[in-house]
């Protein structure tokens, strides 16, 4: 129930993020990828000096896989540094 509560939350807020470099946001429960019109590396490694850390699932895709027992609060923090990094 959790993850499917977060998870919605979560893919809600990345689906609100306006940025052209976006091709789609998909996910499952917590999981979740964005898969950009370019490579994800040099946005993961922008989102790692905010203190968002997260993969890669392919070259283009940056995939969240936050734990079950993350707060409402440090996902929207999430999604605000995804979407500073992104819509920059």
């Amino acid at each position: 129930e959790r993850a499917a509560e977060l998870g919605e939350h979560l893919l809600k807020g990345l689906r609100g993020i306006e940025a052209p470099v976006i091709r789609e946001v998909r996910g499952l429960g917590l999981m979740a990828g964005v898969e950009l019109k370019t490579h994800a590396a040099p946005y993961l490694s922008a989102l790692a000096e905010r203190g968002v850390l997260a993969l890669t699932a392919g070259s283009n895709v940056i995939r969240f896989l936050p734990p079950l027992v993350i707060s409402r609060q440090d996902l929207d923090t999430v999604l605000e540094q995804v979407r500073a990094v992104l819509e920059d």
